[in-house]
């Protein structure tokens, strides 16, 4: 299997990675692959949304000027959010 040398890393990034890898449960090498997988799978949906974004709407499956025609046209009630619960708290700091 390859190998993959970095030099120079800020010892304050290499602290919160090995903190970050910690609370993961994980060594470090483990979370550094970690990373760099979520990051090529995140590059491939990108691609994959981009693939999308360029159909038709017609492509998709929706009738000619199907959102045009309905866009905006809500003439009910207006409609109303119930009260959401605590959202997540993320540690994106040691990122």
């Amino acid at each position: 299997m390859a190998e993959v040398l970095i030099q120079d890393l800020e010892p304050a990034l290499l602290e919160k990675l090995e903190m970050l890898a910690k609370l993961n449960g994980r060594s470090l090498q483990a979370q550094l692959k970690h990373i760099l997988q979520a990051a090529v799978q995140a590059e491939k949906l990108d691609q994959s949304k981009a693939l999308v974004v360029s159909k038709t709407p017609e492509k998709l499956g929706w009738s000619h000027g199907f959102f045009e025609r309905t866009a905006g046209k809500w003439e009910g009630e207006p409609l109303t959010r119930k009260e959401q619960g605590e959202y997540e708290q993320r540690l994106w700091e040691l990122l």
